[in-house]
């Protein structure tokens, strides 16, 4: 473990971003021209291969992106199963982010007062994309169902 100037362990927070730069390889130019011969051969299989690794983790990373999109979905495709089964916010439920990277970026709700039909965009709500779709569902009313303290009492989505 590194020290400190003052001898003491130091700790992640204390190193800078810069210590965990990779320096650049050097490699000496052998004076023989057998050993020029096959540095450069290995030089140019190195940078080959630095290609191939990275064409194959783009390739793992659209795949896992994929995987996550279609997990995203069967969760949504789920939970909105259990929905129409039972008829009432179910939990768990997708996230917020789930959902709109499942390909189901609205969400349907009805009014738990007058039971009046609502569509909402979940991209554009002001919550966390960690929010539970089902803890979203009490939050959202029908726009004429929400009224002041002060306002008086009137009939729900007249």
């Amino acid at each position: 473990m590194r020290k400190t100037a003052a001898g003491r362990p130091s700790s992640p927070s204390d190193r800078s971003p810069a210590s965990f730069r990779i320096a650049p390889k050097h490699h000496p130019t052998p004076l023989s021209g057998g050993d020029r011969k096959a540095l450069k051969k290995e030089l140019g299989k190195a940078r080959a291969m630095t290609g191939i690794l990275a064409a194959q983790s783009d390739e793992l990373r659209a795949k896992g992106d994929a995987l996550i999109r279609q997990a995203g979905r069967l969760l949504a495709e789920s939970w909105n199963e259990r929905m129409w089964a039972d008829g009432e916010p179910i939990d768990p439920s997708p996230t917020v982010d789930q959902a709109i990277n499942g390909g189901y970026p609205w969400l349907q709700i009805e009014c738990s007062r007058c039971k009046a039909p609502n569509q909402v965009d979940l991209a554009a709500l002001p919550h966390p994309p960690t929010t539970f779709v089902h803890d979203l569902a009490g939050r959202l009313a029908a726009r004429n169902a929400l009224r002041r303290a002060d306002a008086p009492r009137r009939r729900c989505c007249s």
